[in-house]
């Protein structure tokens, strides 16, 4: 219908990375399609970064990448072997 404004689906939910020596941070992962640059963190208090992601309920697998280099977010509670030989984190969106 024209007129009409189209509204993301899911939940907002807060995504947050402390990182007091990060100059740029981005998170990607399947719910980007991977694509590498990410869906880039604002710099939020006390050396965080944070942005906020629409997402329906259920497990997304990501990874950080700060200032260019991939790296694990230290506050994700479960991770999951990829075919890299390192681990993704798991975002549990309830």
């Amino acid at each position: 219908m024209s007129g009409e404004l189209l509204r993301p689906t899911g939940r907002a939910v807060s995504f947050e990375v402390r990182d007091p020596l990060a100059h740029h941070v981005a998170v990607t992962g399947d719910f980007t399609g991977w694509v590498q640059h990410g869906i880039r963190l604002k710099p939020h208090v006390n050396g965080g970064w944070r942005t906020f992601l629409t997402l329906e309920p259920g497990d997304y697998e990501y990874r950080l990448l700060i200032n260019g280099e991939w790296k694990d977010h230290r506050q994700a509670t479960r991770r999951v072997t990829n075919s890299f030989g390192t681990e993704n984190c798991v975002l549990e969106v309830r």
